[in-house]
């Protein structure tokens, strides 16, 4: 569910410094080893940019669809194809089934897809730079 909330430029500068963390990470992981890991923490950075984006607009997500809901807002800006929405849900679906269930990502998977990841990345990034 989205609900409306006072824009915050101090959190939504604090959440960039999170994000930045986690990249550093994903510079540093074996990427064929922890294929896994390092998926969930690209779906990490992609909804906590997604989360930041909205807290500028002066939204946020709550509820059981909270992560769902942060991906179809996106619906809004004409940056983001069906496909690259499609990406990030199929990738939100399989960190869901690795963080509850236990599954694994397999290594192709993430090779297959880290170029896109990572453009979905640098829009995220470049939308909510302009929003600051």
């Amino acid at each position: 569910m989205l609900i409306k909330i006072i824009p915050d430029k101090e959190k939504a500068k604090s959440m960039l410094n999170l994000i930045k963390n986690r990249e550093e990470f994903l510079l540093s992981v074996d990427m064929e080893r922890f294929s896994t890991i390092a998926a969930e923490t690209y779906y990490e950075i992609i909804k906590e940019l997604t989360a930041t984006l909205l807290l500028l607009d002066g939204f946020k997500t709550i509820g059981e669809y909270a992560h769902k809901d942060l991906i179809g807002y996106l619906s809004n800006y004409s940056e983001f194809s069906e496909e690259e929405k499609n990406l990030m849900n199929d990738l939100r679906i399989r960190r869901n089934a690795s963080a509850y269930e236990g599954k694994s990502v397999d290594k192709a998977y993430l090779k297959d897809r880290k170029h896109n990841l990572s453009l979905i990345i640098k829009k995220l990034k470049n939308l909510t730079k302009r929003k600051l």
